[in-house]
């Protein structure tokens, strides 16, 4: 949440990996490495690039991104890296950023972990 709604029933795409479909910006599903479920989150870096939030704000590879579906007010003063995103991985954000536990809390996701890319989430 904010970008999907608890009890949602969303449809993932399947793409290879390693064929390069993983970006920033997707949604993705993957295996959480902290319980073995299912998380859903926002790919923010890839492997090689730096990530950093600096009074909220993204930073990857030092360039700020636009986010406008976060609510900065709710999170000023969140401050968090720089990290090196390792080979064969991906940093993930959630869109709440303020309760989210991804990336910051469990470290970068192996591409292999990744069960499918977002393409809609409806109630």
């Amino acid at each position: 949440e904010p970008t999907i709604e608890s009890g949602a029933v969303v449809l993932l795409y399947k793409p290879s990996a390693a064929a390069g479909a993983i970006r920033n910006g997707l949604i993705v599903a993957f295996t959480n490495p902290m319980n073995g479920r299912t998380a859903i989150k926002r790919v923010v870096a890839g492997e090689g690039q730096v990530v950093a939030i600096r009074d909220a704000e993204l930073y990857v590879d030092g360039v700020a991104i636009p986010e406008p579906f976060i609510d900065h007010s709710r999170i000023d003063a969140t401050y968090f890296g720089p990290v090196e995103v390792p080979p064969g991985s991906i940093f993930v954000l959630g869109d709440n950023r303020g309760v989210s536990i991804d990336s910051r809390d469990f470290g970068t996701v192996p591409l292999t972990a990744i069960q499918g890319t977002l393409l809609t989430g409806q109630k």
